[in-house]
């Protein structure tokens, strides 16, 4: 029962918006993560709480807490790199199989948009080669787990929220 109440927390903390960090985006910006992120809400097949046993930790490279100052200057390259790895991971032939194609297409254009508009915005910030690293072990290690489970729906849900959580701490 407890499990329960920890998974219906985790869903409330990615209600979050995904401009939490406070960077400086237009409204625009924040609407095209919202719409992204209620597309993932969509999205969902089977309930969370069926899956808890599949539940693992992907060790996201940032909390809020140990986010440098560095780190903030580079919030648009940033979140560039991570809509980037997201929008990789769910145009794969295992992701077209999992979910319903018409919801798999609002994502994928919601975050085509998202990048094209961050492309824009991108040129004006550092380098960020070392978060670029870190995503790219983060979404890894998604792709190594959704391997060993064989791609299933579980594997597929667990990930989905995880991308989520992923979203809400952007």
């Amino acid at each position: 029962m407890a499990q329960i109440y920890l998974l219906v927390a985790g869903v409330m903390l990615c209600s979050i918006p995904a401009y939490s960090l406070g960077w400086n985006l237009p409204r625009s910006h924040s609407q095209e993560n919202k719409d992204v992120f209620q597309h993932l809400e969509q999205m969902q097949r089977i309930p969370s709480q069926w899956c808890l046993k599949d539940r693992t930790d992907f060790k996201f490279p940032w909390k809020r807490e140990n986010i440098t100052p560095i780190q903030v200057t580079q919030g648009t390259c940033h979140h560039h790199l991570m809509l980037q790895q997201i929008f990789n991971l769910f145009t794969t032939e295992d992701s077209r199989v999992a979910w319903s194609n018409t919801l798999l297409d609002k994502l994928l254009s919601s975050l085509h948009l998202r990048l094209h508009r961050l492309e824009q915005m991108k040129k004006d910030n550092l380098d960020c080669r070392d978060l670029g690293r870190a995503a790219r072990e983060y979404f890894h290690g998604i792709r190594v787990y959704l391997k060993a489970k064989e791609y299933s729906s579980c594997a597929w849900e667990v990930v989905r929220v995880e991308i989520k959580r992923c979203l809400s701490l952007m």
